[in-house]
């Protein structure tokens, strides 16, 4: 990873609704160009099987933790080579969406990544940042880019304290600064005072039915402070059952569950269940 950021192109973008920061090395450049030729052909009318589609393209993609803090400054850095659970799911929601919308522009794939990563849409320093995983997902249905299915398909309401990143300072570095640290402790405040709708581990099974190939999968926790510790894309698989299509941290790649959902999630610990998040 060193030697590909010694490589790292800043561009400074001005748009009419977006003034980005954007880092992209050239050969994440060339990555995208490559995509766009690959996902070609794999819109379907079925949304969730698009997302499938393009998520599969992925497959052996190595999980890389943190590659989003590069600088010193937030910025939108696009990394199609190395992957984590999260940027997994931006990547190839972005980039459905650029099927959907019929471009294939790499200044609509950065605006498109922004809209998917930022609180409303936006770039705004490291806090606008959607470090919170239930966050995303709230933000992101007020976008228009998702539903939260959770309540519809057996899912249940429960309150709890989020303050994992302020408790734990030291694992982030942009949270050395005094303000953005006062700005992820605003958002956690507000986090807490909300209610998640998880579907309990024990009920997946019974519900499995109402998952489609495409929804978004958060694993929810018992962690004190956090909401959710992994994230992936429901598949339908042969065998009937749904598994997960994930930038895994077991094999270190992108791939597909072996199990199905509900017995691979009694593998994780402290896994508590799931929020259901359907793209639009």
């Amino acid at each position: 990873m060193n030697c590909r950021y010694s490589f790292i192109f800043l561009f400074l973008c001005n748009f009419s609704l977006f003034a980005q920061h954007i880092t992209c090395s050239p050969e994440d450049q060339k990555a995208f160009e490559e995509k766009i030729v690959e996902i070609k052909g794999l819109l379907d009318y079925d949304f969730g099987k698009t997302l499938v589609g393009v998520g599969k393209t992925f497959i052996d993609v190595p999980y890389v933790a943190k590659t989003l803090e590069v600088g010193d400054t937030e910025s939108v850095v696009i990394n199609l080579h190395g992957l984590d659970c999260t940027t997994f799911v931006e990547n190839v929601l972005a980039l459905g969406v650029m099927l959907k919308n019929g471009t294939s522009d790499f200044d609509d794939f950065t605006k498109t990544l922004e809209i998917v990563r930022y609180k409303d849409g936006r770039l705004n320093g490291y806090a606008s940042r959607l470090h919170y995983f239930s966050e995303w997902i709230a933000n992101n249905e007020r976008k228009g880019l998702l539903k939260d299915m959770t309540s519809e398909i057996g899912g249940i309401k429960i309150t709890k304290d989020i303050n994992f990143m302020s408790t734990h300072r030291d694992l982030y570095p942009f949270l050395k600064d005094d303000g953005n640290f006062k700005k992820i402790r605003a958002s956690e405040k507000y986090l807490t005072n909300q209610t998640l709708c998880i579907l309990p581990q024990d009920q997946i099974v019974a519900n499995e039915h109402n998952i489609h190939s495409g929804d978004i999968i958060a694993l929810t926790t018992s962690i004190d402070g956090l909401d959710i510790t992994h994230t992936g894309i429901a598949i339908l698989e042969k065998d009937g059952r749904i598994h997960l299509l994930h930038a895994s941290t077991g094999s270190m790649k992108v791939e597909v569950s072996e199990l199905p959902l509900a017995e691979y999630l009694k593998g994780i610990k402290k896994n508590t269940g799931i929020i259901v998040a359907r793209p639009l």
